[in-house]
């Protein structure tokens, strides 16, 4: 399955009440009533920016906010974000609140499912942006990153977990760009019981095998913990 991830960065004048508030309230709404083809939209508010059980490099990166849609190919979802008034009309409501926006189409892997609500709505959400070193190929990256999934499925307290390998990227929105633009790979999603849960599986002999396998093949983990509001 594939995924539109949006990467934002609130406006300066905006507190993070502010950004939240409007995202959720004003602009949530207006993606939902204009398009059709949206199958889910989900918003995820960063609440955490420490690194949490990792002992690991972080990326440039301080997003407050990450959105995730799903469409059903990929030409639908620039279809709807880049053509038309309504695009237009989105892009007018991004200016409001949104300084920088980062997107990013990732095909997604589940490795752990998602418990149905109200389970979820109680778990705790880590987002992780993830970059390869220097020299490594992406497939390279890819088959690491699969046996990774291995790796954390034996890890106490993970409630859920998915894999989001990025495909295309864009810097400026409706413009394509490289990698060396936008030097990421992949958004990981876990679910923790609780802040303590997390840490716990990350300091088991487990989490530790696990953590020895990611330095053979990521350079960054940048993690956040987010607030996650389903919209469609």
């Amino acid at each position: 399955m594939k995924v539109r991830l949006g990467l934002l960065n609130k406006l300066s004048s905006l507190d993070t009440p502010q950004f939240q508030n409007y995202w959720l309230q004003n602009h949530g709404p207006l993606v939902r009533s204009g398009l059709s083809n949206l199958r889910e939209y989900w918003q995820n508010h960063v609440v955490d920016r420490q690194q949490r059980g990792i002992d690991f490099a972080r990326g440039p990166w301080n997003f407050d906010g990450f959105s995730q849609l799903w469409f059903d190919d990929s030409a639908s979802a620039h279809h709807a974000f880049n053509d038309g008034s309504f695009a237009a009309a989105l892009i007018a409501d991004e200016a409001k609140f949104i300084d920088q926006l980062l997107i990013v189409t990732a095909e997604q892997q589940v490795v752990i499912p998602l418990p149905e609500d109200p389970q979820r709505a109680r778990l705790l959400k880590r987002i992780s942006t993830l970059r390869r070193p220097d020299g490594m190929s992406e497939a390279d990256f890819r088959h690491e990153w699969c046996v990774h999934g291995e790796f954390v499925k034996k890890m106490p307290g993970v409630s859920a977990y998915r894999q989001n390998v990025i495909i295309e990227r864009e810097r400026v929105k409706g413009t394509p760009c490289d990698y060396k633009e936008l030097p990421m790979d992949g958004i990981v999603e876990l679910w923790f019981e609780s802040e303590e849960t997390l840490e716990t599986a990350f300091s088991s002999e487990a989490g530790q095998r696990t953590m020895a396998h990611a330095k053979t093949f990521l350079s960054e983990i940048t993690a956040f913990l987010v607030k996650e509001h389903r919209i469609v």
